[in-house]
């Protein structure tokens, strides 16, 4: 699967976060070409990564900002691999969220993928192997409290991945969603710290939270030409929460 991914270009968005770094670093470390979004200017970490990556801030709540942003990647770098892995997590009682709050949770969780999905299209066909890969979450396969607007984002996504699949497989194009637990990123850490960690440790079969590299290795697979019979699926990395 190394081989096969060299010299590909691979969009990542969030890839300043804790899960895009250690996607960065596994499809730089496999040879791919990296086309490096986020909100917060991911140049360091191009940088870091090597000269032939190249990084752009983009803020994903803007429509206006995905088609600039996704048109200078596609013509200077092509697009083999979209992986749309930025999200928000916004947490409250259901009665207590707000209007702003729901609606850019919905915006950057489930349109901004749509959107750049829509723009990489051209560039995915041209590719002849072209993939997709988003990052969903267990909140939107099982009712976690306080998570309505986050969960039903993430539902969302997992339901627009198997329609993309379904559209797009003539193209040579897959599209799959990974749907993880908790996973070890420094902001997640903080917010599930302490006795709330731990409970919900508990509740996970294998007793832990998920690991960035875990997430980072699911989507290099779904990237790979070994994956190209796989499409339209949700791979649920959540130590088995949601399997009782």
């Amino acid at each position: 699967m190394t081989a096969d991914l060299k010299d590909r270009s691979v969009l990542i968005t969030g890839a300043s976060g804790g899960i895009g770094t250690a996607m960065a670093e596994l499809f730089a470390a496999a040879g791919a070409r990296l086309a490096l979004i986020d909100i917060t200017d991911p140049a360091p970490l191009a940088a870091r990564l090597g000269a032939r990556h190249r990084a752009w801030i983009c803020d994903l709540s803007q429509p206006e900002d995905i088609a600039r942003v996704s048109a200078r990647v596609g013509t200077e770098m092509g697009i083999d691999v979209l992986i749309n892995n930025a999200g928000l997590g916004i947490v409250a009682p259901a009665e207590q969220l707000s209007v702003e709050d729901w609606d850019r949770t919905q915006a950057i969780n489930l349109r901004a993928p749509w959107l750049m999905a829509a723009a990489a299209l051209p560039f995915l066909k041209a590719s002849g192997r072209g993939r997709i890969v988003n990052i969903a979450s267990q909140a939107g396969m099982v009712a976690i409290a306080e998570h309505a607007a986050y969960g039903a984002s993430k539902a969302g996504l997992i339901g627009l991945t198997k329609v993309l699949a379904l559209e797009w497989a003539r193209y040579g194009i897959t599209v799959n969603a990974i749907s993880p637990t908790v996973v070890e990123t420094p902001m997640a850490l903080v917010g599930w710290a302490g006795e709330k960690g731990a409970r919900a440790k508990a509740e996970i079969p294998v007793g832990r939270f998920a690991k960035p590299a875990e997430i980072a290795h699911a989507a290099f697979y779904l990237a790979s030409a070994q994956a190209g019979i796989v499409t339209g699926e949700n791979m649920v990395l959540d130590g088995g929460y949601t399997i009782r």
